[in-house]
């Protein structure tokens, strides 16, 4: 419910960006860890996001593909 009004009490102690979840804070923390716990099965490029991804697989078939979370759960 937080996503509708606007509070974000999850801040990032590395740049001060705020969210709404904490899952998506978590997330974001990867952007300064350079954790890229999501990989490629095709060409083991990693990501940081399982979504950046799901993008980088239509660079192989053409087409969007719903992965698994990454091993992390994330």
């Amino acid at each position: 419910m937080r996503a509708h009004t606007g509070k974000k009490p999850y801040d990032c102690l590395t740049c001060n960006k705020s969210f709404s979840r904490l899952s998506t804070l978590n997330d974001h923390m990867r952007t300064h860890t350079g954790e890229k716990p999501c990989v490629c099965p095709i060409c083991g490029r990693s990501f940081s996001q399982s979504s950046s991804k799901g993008r980088h697989m239509k660079t192989h078939t053409g087409k969007s593909y719903n992965y698994p979370l990454c091993e992390k759960g994330q």
